[in-house]
Order: structure tokens, then sequence, then C-alpha cells
């Protein structure tokens, strides 16, 4: 295969990939805000506690839903935001995901400082632009 017809192919595979991620990306308000209505930063808890998430200038609609100024809760537990946020977020035991449009959820966690952060996501999971963030709390499980 020639130059020509190797780059003419890259080329034909490349738009539709950037097509389908630009379809994935989601705008959120410049003051949309997220965070945690309970449990408070630095609070001590026991090993299976109450978590109240909190959301303003944006709605909460269940994933799959694709409603301009909405998204669903990840909770991020020990962990950092992901460094790509144009990617569909994973399901694991670090990043929990509340796709039904759940506003609150109980916690299991070990005994140990532990910490807690709010990320608010599209109908497919991936990360408003900007992203809607919380603060980063820590919590002690007895």
């Amino acid at each position: 295969m020639n130059r020509i017809a190797i780059a003419l192919c890259s080329a034909l595979m490349v738009a539709p990939v950037a097509a389908i991620a630009d379809a994935m990306k989601s705008e959120a308000p410049a003051n949309a805000e997220v965070y945690f209505v309970q449990p408070s930063d630095g609070a001590t808890v026991g090993q299976t506690f109450k978590v109240v998430f909190g959301l303003r200038n944006m709605g909460v609609a269940p994933a799959g839903i694709d409603k301009a100024g909405t998204g669903h809760h990840h909770l991020l537990i020990d962990t950092d935001v992901p460094s790509d946020m144009s990617q569909s977020l994973p399901a694991t035991d670090q990043v929990r995901h509340f796709g039904g449009g759940q506003t609150e959820t109980e916690v299991t966690l070990a005994p140990g400082k532990h910490t807690l952060q709010l990320l608010l996501g599209n109908h497919a999971h991936v990360p408003h632009e900007p992203a809607v963030v919380s603060k980063k709390i820590t919590v002690t499980v007895e």
C-alpha cells in the first residue's frame, strides 16, 4: 500500500473516532458545583455510613439520559480524579457510579482514614467540560 492510501485510511479511521468523542462531551455551567452534604470533612464515622451528595446550578438525570445541564454522581474513594477527563469513568470499588440518579448512598469502608470526592458525569459517564468536581474530603472510619 502506498503512502497516500495509508494516509487516507488513517484519516478515515480517525474522523469517526473524533466524532464519537465529541458526541460524548457535555458542557457544564461555569457556576455548577457538586459537594458533600454529609459527611463533613474530617468526620469520624462508623464502618457503614451515609453519604449525601449536593449539586448546585445543574440537575440530576440517570445515565443514558442526554439532557443539557444534567448529570449523575460518581463517588471517588481513596483515588484522584482521572487524568483524562474525556473518557468514560470506569466502574470500580474506587469509582462508584450512581447512574440511577441517586443523591445519597451508604458506604462501608475498613477502619482508617479515607478520602472521598464527587465527580459529576454525563449520560455516558464522561465528566463535563468544565469538570464538576467536589473538594476532596477525609473521613476517619472507626
